[in-house]
């Protein structure tokens, strides 16, 4: 029996007349965009993550744009993030005309190396983009504390981590803004595209929705140049009965990563790190290994799906040549693509899967 990376099937059969019904709901409305599923989703994402306020967008990548034109931050300003994420925490830099500078990462953890940051800092650094790798959360706080020492403000991009906590504070809730995808294979994933972004600055979130919407407060009366970014009416009626579980499919990730830890305890593989102080979400499960081609093949040949995450560090990307930076710049990085490899880990997996999966990689 093959075993995908994620069963997005099986997870909608668990939850399918509350999803048919959340679907009917908008249809029989005729509300599709801009209507009261989508701020009820805002008012409901807001008090999970212990926000003042939540705005909803048309994806995670227009919500770090969004962000960063909201500070003011373009041409001439600097960004600082890590150079292991997907390729959207960097590209969005670009996308407003600033200049992404890269951070090497932590060995252990995989998320940016926090004793490396402030030697990055120059007069022209503006913010800093902390990225929550595959659901475990980066210590915010400690970010927050460098940054205030440089005027400069903290983006968490929490796209793969909505749920995780560091010292008992959620993703999303300690920095100046915070940003999620709700991309389908995310741990809270739409139909679709989705995107949010959650701030305790209400003048913040103001100006994000007047970005949002052709830079309007009120429409057709447009007060500075915007876009069109918004989360439709069926996305956030999806993602309103998805957040109830949210939790619980958490919960379910954590208690089948302990599995892995503890039959793959004596694989040739290494198994993924953790910070002490935080609570990962485990949007991926992922293990390194000096054969990473060969396992993924062996499981491949057994039925298991794989995925590498990532193949190219943001640095050696060819989209980001000008920037000047060579092989050996961000050496953890640089081996972190090379043996990364994300096996199946989800709430629906069952035990015997589980097992089928370890045997694989033991063999």
């Amino acid at each position: 029996m093959s075993i995908p990376l994620l069963d997005l099937k099986a997870q909608y059969l668990t939850i399918k007349n509350e999803i048919d019904q959340a679907i009917q709901n908008v249809l029989d409305s005729s509300i599709f965009i801009m209507g009261p599923e989508m701020k009820t989703l805002e008012k409901e994402i807001a008090a999970y993550c212990g926000t003042k306020d939540a705005v909803a967008v048309a994806n995670g990548t227009d919500a770090l744009i969004l962000t960063l034109k909201a500070f003011g931050i373009g041409p001439g300003d600097e960004v600082i993030t890590t150079p292991f994420t997907f390729f959207a925490s960097a590209e969005t830099i670009a996308q407003v005309g600033a200049t992404p500078v890269f951070v090497d990462i932590d060995p252990v953890t995989l998320n940016m190396d926090l004793t490396l940051l402030e030697k990055k800092i120059t007069p022209q650094t503006k913010a800093i983009i902390a990225v929550h790798i595959f659901g475990q959360m980066l210590d915010v706080e400690k970010i927050m504390e460098i940054a205030a020492r440089h005027n400069i403000k903290v983006i968490e991009d929490a796209a793969q981590a909505i749920g995780a906590e560091y010292r008992g504070k959620k993703a999303g809730s300690i920095a100046h803004a915070s940003t999620f995808s709700f991309f389908p294979t995310k741990n809270l994933g739409a139909y679709g595209d989705g995107g949010m972004i959650v701030t305790n600055d209400e003048d913040l979130a103001t100006q994000l929705r007047m970005l949002r919407f052709h830079g309007c407060k009120i429409k057709y009366y447009h007060d500075e140049i915007g876009y069109n970014s918004r989360l439709d009416e069926m996305q956030a009626a999806i993602l309103r009965v998805k957040l109830r579980y949210l939790d619980r499919w958490n919960e379910g990730r954590r208690e089948r990563a302990k599995v892995y830890d503890q039959l793959l305890a004596d694989a040739s593989v290494q198994l993924p790190g953790r910070d002490p102080l935080a609570l990962p979400i485990y949007h991926l499960y992922v293990l390194r290994s000096e054969e990473r081609n060969i396992l993924m093949e062996r499981l491949k040949a057994g039925g298991v799906a794989s995925a590498v995450y990532y193949p190219v560090p943001l640095h050696l990307q060819k989209a980001f040549h000008t920037l000047g930076y060579k092989v050996g710049d961000f050496p953890v990085a640089e081996q972190a693509c090379e043996q990364a490899l994300a096996i199946p880990c989800y709430p629906e997996l069952s035990l015997d899967q589980q097992r089928q999966i370890v045997a694989l990689i033991k063999h």
